[in-house]
């Protein structure tokens, strides 16, 4: 049953992350309502950053946040941030949407040779490429993983995630020049732990 404990939702602003998820276990209407007023400007630009299309990423930003509504446990701040997490969610949202809609339309738009000739092929014709980009996947993910927390979110954001360096300050509440300088310091790892690695794949 929906708990619509504060007449006054002005008193959640002063609420932390935390503090408002931990209320939305118990349905609190007014916690809801909070983190919508202060994410979803947020939530609607990660959405729109990949479709380009206002009507539709407004109407996702209603599921991101019925999702949450509905499943707060779904997030753990042991996780990291609300902000990296919402964000993470509505981007994915917004990439299956798009990858839904280019199915649709090869389906729609193909012949029924083209659509016969469709089903059946591998995601690669050659084996042996497919095993290289998992083996340097692997390299990556694994000199990645040994950054300092900071960095790697950071360059996860950026690399993966394909944000801006400004996008990233906003969603980490970093200064700009923070965010730049863990980039940099992070690249720079990356580049010494991977260079042994790289230069024995290519002997």
């Amino acid at each position: 049953m929906t708990q619509d404990v504060s007449p006054d939702e002005g008193l959640y602003g002063d609420l932390s992350d935390e503090e408002l998820m931990q209320r939305l276990t118990v349905r609190d209407l007014a916690a809801f309502r909070t983190l919508y007023a202060r994410y979803s400007k947020l939530v609607y630009s990660a959405i729109y950053r990949v479709l380009r299309d206002s009507h539709l990423a407004e109407d996702m930003v209603q599921e991101v946040f019925l999702r949450l509504w509905r499943k707060p446990d779904s997030y753990s701040s042991t996780r990291g941030r609300l902000t990296t997490w919402l964000t993470s969610v509505s981007r994915n949202r917004a990439v299956d949407e798009v990858r839904s809609r280019n199915r649709r339309y090869r389906h729609e738009t193909a012949s029924p040779e083209e659509a016969e000739r469709e089903l059946p092929a591998p995601e690669t014709d050659d084996p042996a490429l497919t095993a290289e980009q998992s083996d340097q996947r692997r390299l990556i993910l694994t000199a990645l993983s040994k950054l300092p927390d900071e960095q790697r979110k950071t360059i996860a954001l950026a690399y993966f995630g394909g944000y801006t360096q400004q996008e990233i300050a906003e969603i980490l509440e970093q200064p700009l020049g923070t965010v730049k300088t863990r980039i940099r310091l992070g690249m720079q790892k990356l580049r010494v732990a991977l260079a042994p690695e790289l230069r024995l794949e290519q002997r």
